[in-house]
């Protein structure tokens, strides 16, 4: 049984039946613990939280339990990810949080996006004249961008949260102390990092204990990072941008602590207590698409989250993907992302330094001109050109083609809802798995390598790049925090998921396969996945890459190739009655953990 198309309902309920599409049924919800086992999916109420691990998702449900709300549940569950998901999140790092809240029914957003030095110019990455090998620039002090995730939690607590940080920090600060059990993602993460957590002596210590790898079912504490967290609960975040912990993060990356018999040539940065601080989070306005009668809302320029798959989305609307079949949707799909990731290369930016046309991406006028490239019975080649979305013309394109630039796939996604309705979409990262690999000495987390998500050189050296590195800027990002609402500006549904420039192809997957497949939510998020972003071929999960979808869709034209997992979401929907829906994934980073702070039976 297929559930209605979304223009015409104002709560979307969970269907009872599994619904045939390109994915696969999840396991139905379980008795949840308070951490330590994981369940993909809750249903009940008082609030809810998502995420991939279950201490960070029971940290929050502890918080709203303690009645605070979904902002203080979100920084709370950020903060216990640190702990457990050291490799792709932290104090570290930065992200973009993107909170709905009930009583004024409006989205708001943070751009806590990482910054470069205000030394850094376009030759950041430049060593003789040459662009660096991407290795070498991402274990460095080069890569590192000044942290924004402890402002994140700062000013989403002082606009909307209702706890103190050092009370939201109290459940991660306790799972640093105690430790918590090795799983075997955590374990194949730091075998993947080895070699180069070996090049730093306090990266080794901490996350190659006794010189060995962690073992699965072993208890991983972080006593460092319990002190750092203490530290910031008692002095605020002042203590990173004002204070000696912040004195340690510029110490440590203008000279990362490398092991001299490694070899490694682990290049200074120019980060200052200046940069420090300097840095200012951004209170800006979300992005908002229209699709199925249905508000989209998700993150502007830093990100390019936002005007990326609100563009995919607008260029979908012209087609009745609930009733194509599953070669169709696929095609249909795939052209709209490569068509998107084209125009994303060309012009999104930090609007702080570039003229980025947020609002002509996103109009359906743009949007048109562009899908009409798409045939059925044929696939574009990539790259493809840019279109100029101030002078829309059908069919045109407004430039030569530029290949996507690369980014990390790693970073961390969760969702929050509270008893109240309000909602939080959260996506942090250090970028690369495992950042930068630098540790700052005694304090237990790592530094980003955030830098590396500019451009190196210009994508297309005949057209202006607007993601080249700058003084105090912030290097484009995939993030893609997204909250949808009904009619009655109500939240439908609010989702994320990590995986670098993958990130906006899962979301865009996700939300189609939930608004126009019919699939249930974890469904959507289990569905294997594909992600074309303005290349030659189109990645694969195993799922489709050996299924009968792909000979149907080469036969007309499209390339593959396999990788192995792409992204890990995570969402919430609201239900009727002041009941709420978790979910995560079943599989993809040994499964998520959705909890809800009453279960229903």
């Amino acid at each position: 049984m297929r559930r209605p198309v979304a223009r015409n309902l104002t709560v979307l309920a969970v269907s009872a039946a599994v619904v045939v599409s390109v994915g696969a049924a999840a396991p139905p919800p379980a008795a949840q613990s308070p951490g330590g086992e994981k369940t993909p999916l809750a249903v009940g109420y008082g609030g809810a939280v998502s995420s991939v691990d279950p201490d960070a998702s029971a940290a929050g449900i502890e918080v709203l339990r303690k009645g605070g709300n979904a902002v203080d549940a979100a920084v709370a569950t950020a903060a216990a990810l640190g702990v457990t998901e050291p490799y792709s999140a932290g104090i570290g790092g930065g992200g973009y949080f993107v909170y709905y809240d009930a009583k004024s029914r409006t989205v708001r957003t943070i751009d806590g996006r990482e910054t470069a030095p205000l030394s850094a110019d376009k030759n950041l990455f430049l060593e003789n004249g040459k662009p660096l090998a991407f290795a070498d620039a991402v274990s460095s002090g080069l890569s590192v961008g000044t942290p924004g995730t402890p402002a994140t939690w700062q000013t989403a607590l002082d606009q909307w949260g209702s706890k103190r940080l050092s009370s939201v920090l109290k459940p991660a600060e306790r799972i640093a102390r105690e430790g918590f059990t090795v799983d075997e993602t955590f374990r194949s993460q730091t075998a993947s990092n080895e070699a180069r957590f070996r090049y730093f002596p306090d990266t080794a210590e901490l996350f190659l204990p006794g010189g060995r790898l962690p073992v699965v079912g072993s208890t991983f504490k972080n006593p460092d990072l319990a002190r750092t967290y203490a530290e910031l609960g008692r002095k605020g975040v002042d203590a990173i941008y004002h204070g000696r912990l912040g004195r340690d993060i510029v110490d440590t990356v203008n000279k990362p602590p490398v092991d001299p018999g490694s070899g490694w040539n682990a290049r200074p940065g120019d980060l200052t207590a200046r940069d420090l601080a300097a840095y200012r989070t951004k209170l800006q306005a979300p992005t908002r698409t229209s699709y199925r009668g249905l508000g989209v809302y998700s993150m502007a320029p830093s990100s390019s989250g936002g005007t990326t798959v609100g563009e995919a989305l607008n260029i979908l609307e012209r087609t009745d993907l609930s009733k194509a079949s599953k070669a169709r949707y696929l095609h249909r799909f795939i052209e709209a992302s490569r068509i998107a990731f084209a125009d994303r290369g060309r012009w999104v930016g930090d609007p702080a330094f570039e003229d980025v046309p947020t609002k002509e991406l996103l109009s359906q006028r743009f949007a048109d001109s562009r899908e009409c490239l798409i045939k059925d019975d044929a696939v574009l080649s990539s790259p493809v050109a840019p279109g100029d979305p101030r002078h829309p013309q059908r069919c045109g394109t407004g430039g030569t083609a530029a290949p996507t630039t690369y980014e990390g796939d790693s970073t961390t996604h969760l969702t929050a809802a509270d008893k109240w309705g309000n909602v939080v979409a959260y996506t942090l990262t250090i970028e690369q798995t495992g950042g930068s690999g630098i540790t700052v000495p005694g304090r237990g987390f790592i530094l980003n390598n955030e830098l590396t998500d500019f451009s190196f050189t210009p994508a297309n050296p005949a057209v202006h790049d607007p993601n080249l590195p700058g003084p105090g800027k912030r290097p484009r990002s995939s993030i893609s925090p997204t909250i949808v609402l009904d009619r009655h500006h109500k939240p439908v549904v609010a989702l994320g998921s990590p995986g670098g420039a993958t990130i906006i192809t899962t979301v865009l997957q996700t939300l189609t396969g939930f608004v126009d497949r019919g699939l249930p939510l974890v469904d959507a998020i289990a569905a294997p996945r594909a992600s074309q972003r303005n290349a030659a071929q189109t990645e694969l999960e195993p799922g489709l890459y050996d299924s009968d979808l792909r000979k149907q869709l080469e036969a007309i034209g499209h390339s593959f190739k396999v990788n192995p997992e792409i992204g890990a979401a995570t969402g919430v929907q609201r239900l009727p009655g002041g009941k709420w829906l978790a979910a995560a994934e079943t599989v993809r980073r040994g499964g998520g953990s959705a909890m809800v702070v009453r279960p229903s039976r």
